[in-house]
């Protein structure tokens, strides 16, 4: 297993995002490493040959599922407690090997354009990292999203709205040349509804 430090992207001692989900981290149980439905789904499907990127991974078992089919994976957080966790669990799956670890921030993340059979991430939302992440989709790959929704403001006032997504959203900010396999809501009630989306850039 290899760890990375993307250049510019790398997070600063101080930064306050890698300081809170740090001290989460660090305060959990042992994780289950279960993977996302979401990632369960996109990895069933058909997929062009190339690596996978799990963005804001946290402790991820959607990783660990895309290498277990023999992708190669980057998982990017800006936690280096979580990626520590993920890395010791790739080590004792037999993983390692598939797995790179990237500790970054992600408004700083400049992946390769066109270089991924599969991007997934499904904790977080920034149009700008959506953009990104979009680009990096090979052809035939897949891109699968899920986000808080709008409505999640209305059981937590002080969320920022620019964390959540707006109506249409992910797939109405899609480049052209992508196709919706399917975009749909999910309730929640902690931290909120969310909306999932998965869509296959043209080959």
């Amino acid at each position: 297993m290899s760890a990375s430090n993307p250049g510019r992207g790398f997070p600063p001692d101080g930064h306050p995002d890698r300081l809170k989900w740090n001290a989460r981290y660090a305060g959990r149980p042992a994780p289950s490493f279960t993977p996302h439905p979401l990632a369960v789904r996109a990895l069933a499907l058909e997929l062009p040959d190339g690596p996978v990127a799990d963005l804001a991974c946290g402790l991820s078992g959607s990783a660990l599922l895309a290498a277990a089919r023999g992708r190669q994976v980057t998982a990017v957080d800006i936690s280096e407690v979580a990626l520590a966790l993920l890395g010791s669990r790739a080590r004792q799956e037999g993983l390692d090997r598939l797995v790179t670890l990237a500790h970054a921030d992600l408004a700083a993340w400049q992946p390769r354009p066109r270089s991924l059979a599969l991007v997934l991430c499904t904790g977080f939302w920034s149009a700008s990292v959506f953009a990104a992440a979009a680009g990096a989709v090979a052809g035939g790959g897949l891109i699968g999203w899920e986000a808080l929704t709008a409505e999640a403001i209305q059981s937590r006032p002080a969320l920022p709205s620019g964390w959540c997504l707006a109506p249409g959203e992910p797939a109405s900010l899609l480049p052209a040349g992508f196709t919706v396999v399917d975009q749909h809501d999910v309730p929640g009630r902690n931290p909120g509804p969310r909306r999932q989306m998965l869509a296959r850039r043209e080959a």
